[in-house]
């Protein structure tokens, strides 16, 4: 017998992680029934969803156990969700209180389910109704929320577009600590592990497989197969110079898919770009027949430079994420055509000319020399710092988890 299982919404800013609690699960199921775990997943979800935690991301699994076992499975599961509850019931008070959902299906749902939760806001309310419309046995506390990824993780298919992410936890009592994982040996891992990715961000030589936060993952590697994250895993723990793990997972994973947006678009700068506190920019363009803003935040390094060097005219294609207030924010830009950038005004006897008025062109004020009336302009292949035709991204550091790297096919190449 054949299942999908999903998890969702079980953990605090401050405490928690549903990776580590869903761990627990499979344990104890496999603990008593006879259980092969085909497959791990982690689903990134939504980045505006309002009740996301720290990564917003559901995990699931597909399982195999013996026939006529699933009454005994669902009772695993109901005393587990029933422990579960008490223990979410000790979390600090919150705008959003953990709201979790475990969703049991031992058919095929709807892929929209996934679509729906990965580029949009999803009703939990009528998603929880669909849910028990396409029998999928639920558990929750009577709040709907965490139905959405629950039911998003036992929706997506994996495809090319996957990579792997194996997440080591710590022992319990370590929880809280400060992890001890040198940036030397984060450094090396790169090097030997090929296949692994986003394990450091070079422009800021800072190390990105640990979680700044008290919570019980160790690190996560993530890389294009199965294999790779595993040796990466066993290369660090021979290592002294990094903390021993408890215990560890490999999931199939949906991060740098792009599945969150589109392919790129593309359209004509129509305003001069404007600049907010905190040095973050914006820009309209007309594109497809409307105009489109376009937002690029000081932390996009690259893209927001390129963006603040624009005027109307040029031509861009860019790829990005619509937030609620329908202007799009940025994840990769590209150059497709510069208007010329206009210099001043023509120069004589080291001053600018200036004009005799309508008609009459323009005249040096020293020598009296006369011209014709015109600007000097600049070469446009030499007016601005970024190359045309070439794509740019944020630093790793300063990407979605979803965001697909340029190193790993160009947009809309995917």
């Amino acid at each position: 017998m054949r299942c999908s299982i999903g998890l969702d919404d079980t953990d605090h800013l401050e405490s928690g992680c549903t990776t580590y609690t869903f761990d627990h699960l499979l344990r104890s199921i496999c603990n008593i029934l006879d259980c092969n775990i085909v497959e791990r997943r982690l689903v990134r979800l939504w980045p505006f969803a309002k009740r996301r935690t720290r990564g917003n991301g559901a995990v699931g699994a597909i399982l195999d156990f013996p026939d006529n076992c699933e009454e005994k499975l669902e009772k695993i599961c109901n005393d587990w969700f029933s422990e579960l509850l008490l223990e979410i019931s000790e979390y600090p008070e919150s705008e959003f209180p953990a709201s979790p959902c475990l969703a049991i299906s031992y058919q095929s749902v709807p892929k929209k389910w996934y679509w729906e939760a990965v580029r949009n806001n999803v009703d939990p309310f009528s998603l929880l109704r669909e849910a028990t419309d396409n029998e999928v046995i639920l558990f929750h506390n009577g709040s709907p929320y965490g139905a959405v990824g629950a039911c998003a993780a036992i929706s997506w298919e994996n495809n090319s577009n996957s990579s792997w992410e194996l997440i080591s936890w710590r022992a319990e009592s370590r929880i809280g600590t400060s992890r001890k994982i040198s940036l030397e040996s984060v450094s090396e891992l790169e090097d030997r592990f090929p296949k692994t990715f986003l394990n450091r961000d070079p422009t800021k030589d800072r190390g990105m497989i640990a979680p700044r936060t008290p919570c019980p993952v160790l690190y996560g590697i993530r890389g294009s197969s199965s294999e790779a994250v595993e040796n990466a895993h066993h290369w660090l723990q021979s290592r002294s110079d990094v903390e021993s793990s408890h215990s560890f997972a490999i999931h199939r994973t949906n991060q740098i898919s792009d599945d969150h947006i589109g392919g790129p678009m593309s359209g004509v700068v129509t305003s001069i770009p404007k600049e907010t506190r905190g040095g973050h920019a914006h820009v309209s363009v007309y594109s497809s027949g409307q105009e489109v803003r376009l937002v690029a935040f000081s932390e996009g390094g690259p893209v927001n430079r390129l963006l603040r060097s624009l005027i109307p005219g040029d031509r861009i294609s860019w790829t990005g994420l619509v937030s609620p207030d329908g202007s799009t924010h940025l994840e990769k830009l590209k150059l497709d055509f510069l208007t010329a950038r206009i210099l001043g005004r023509p120069i004589c006897c080291s001053r600018t000319m200036r004009s005799s008025g309508r008609g009459q062109g323009l005249r040096c004020r020293s020598c009296g020399r006369k011209e014709e009336k015109f600007w000097n302009c600049s070469d446009p292949e030499n007016s601005v710092d970024f190359p045309v035709g070439a794509w740019h991204e944020p630093a790793p550091s300063n990407r979605r988890h979803l965001s697909r790297p340029l190193s790993h096919g160009l947009p809309g190449t995917n």
